[in-house]
């Protein structure tokens, strides 16, 4: 078979008779094709991860418009003859798969280079439908399988050939139809990770995602102990404490992206910060078994007493929730106040819903919860000292307080119950889930 070079490619096709020089992925003649709008971001992800100069980027996006264009056009004059389009490694050359070799010249007037194959792309994917419908008996060590046009094969992956190759035989595919490629491949979803969305934790148990934070999400303690694995999103509880607190977070697993919003079942509301809303303020939870429901702040700093033993510092509201809605979000407005803890009665006949604040989790556990609009919310304060004196100081915002640390505010002293870093507005009569008058 005869190869040509791009650029010589591109002289035939200029002398072509009754083919068009926009079908040529290089043009050395005529008016040139309108200049892509190139996005400067994506240039510079091009340049870092295909390791590429900006200018090699930015031609390699316009080669690969081109190409795009091309086989659009072959695929449609080819009809059932075509067997797939592919790029060379660096982008420079169009390569596209024909069964019959009167179809080359066609391919090579266009500016690619043909390559001659046995089977159709038609052909192919009909194989691979095979292998589709037989996917409920896949082994366990078999990761996917796909259609490879530049082998013009099946392809599947298998961490263990022998079963992949059973699998294949036992789908009506021949060993001509079929490639076994090893493979360390295992697959996991990657999701966004949103308010109110399920997650499900260790052998099956199911909570609801609070807020999304660098790193991972805030959820209720109770869902699951430190150490303990999750699914959708898949990741590990980093945190947890319950009873006392019914607080936790999980750092997921690289992939899954946080992100600014809550689902309202349908449709989504977005995070934009977490100023706290006072009593009598409106404000709706969203959790994975009931969806959005709304109600208004009842009381705060409230002890709750359950089996397990008492929690201290939620807000009390009359909102309902029902199991599954655990972890999920509360919101008033567009701002974060909390996440599920518990409480009585159901969706049904109403009752009386508990949920953790969300500061005091951001501020135990060091997190930035995710906003929208701009750079993620810190929950300390840019300027920290460290205080260990176990004599009595006065209370200010900025500083590390170890758990025992003794202040005073307005006259009055208080004994730090868990490490923590201050900040504005978390004085000690404020929260007293981190402060114990003494």
């Amino acid at each position: 078979m005869t190869r040509r070079s791009v650029a010589a490619v591109a002289v035939a096709v200029l002398s072509a008779a009754g083919l068009a020089a926009a079908l040529a992925t290089t043009a050395t003649a005529g008016p040139p094709p309108p200049q892509l709008a190139v996005d400067g971001g994506m240039v510079a992800a091009m340049a870092r991860d295909l390791h590429l100069t900006p200018d090699e980027a930015r031609a390699r996006i316009e080669r690969e418009a081109g190409a795009a264009r091309t086989e659009s056009t072959l695929k449609a004059r080819l009809g059932p003859g075509f067997a797939g389009a592919w790029l060379n490694s660096d982008a420079t050359e169009l390569v596209v798969g024909v069964t019959a070799a009167s179809q080359i010249q066609a391919v090579e007037a266009a500016g690619a280079r043909a390559e001659l194959v046995p089977r159709s792309l038609a052909q192919l994917d009909a194989l691979k439908v095979k292998l589709d419908r037989n996917a409920r008996n896949a082994p366990r060590s078999v990761p996917g399988w796909y259609v490879d046009a530049p082998t013009n094969t099946v392809v599947v992956l298998a961490r263990d050939v022998a079963a992949a190759t059973a699998f294949a035989h036992a789908s009506g595919l021949t060993t001509t139809d079929v490639r076994i490629e090893p493979s360390t491949e295992e697959p996991r979803p990657l999701i966004d990770v949103i308010g109110g969305n399920a997650y499900y934790i260790g052998s099956g148990s199911r909570c609801s995602v609070g807020f999304a934070v660098n790193g991972g999400f805030v959820t209720a303690g109770h869902c699951g102990r430190t150490g303990a694995s999750t699914t959708q999103p898949s990741g590990t509880f980093a945190g947890s404490s319950f009873p006392g607190n019914d607080y936790a977070w999980v750092r997921t697993a690289a992939g899954n992206t946080g992100r600014a919003l809550v689902n309202r079942y349908p449709g989504t509301v977005p995070v934009a910060g977490s100023t706290e809303a006072p009593v009598g303020a409106s404000v709706c939870r969203s959790g994975s078994t009931t969806g959005w429901r709304c109600g208004t702040i009842q009381q705060k700093n409230t002890s709750v007493t359950y089996p397990e033993g008492t929690i201290t510092g939620l807000t009390r509201t009359n909102a309902c929730a029902e199991p599954g809605d655990s972890g999920g979000s509360w919101l008033t407005g567009d701002q974060a106040q909390g996440v599920t803890s518990g409480g009585s009665g159901n969706c049904t006949s109403g009752g009386t819903i508990y949920f953790q604040p969300v500061n005091e989790i951001l501020q135990v556990y060091g997190l930035q919860l995710i906003v929208s609009g701009g750079t993620p919310t810190s929950t300390t304060s840019p300027t920290t000292t460290t205080s260990t004196d176990p004599g009595q100081t006065t209370w200010q915002p900025g500083v590390a307080y170890a758990t025992g640390s003794l202040v005073t505010y307005d006259g009055v002293g208080y004994r730090c119950l868990q490490g923590h870093t201050s900040q504005p507005g978390w004085d000690p009569p404020t929260v007293p889930a981190l402060w114990e008058r003494v």
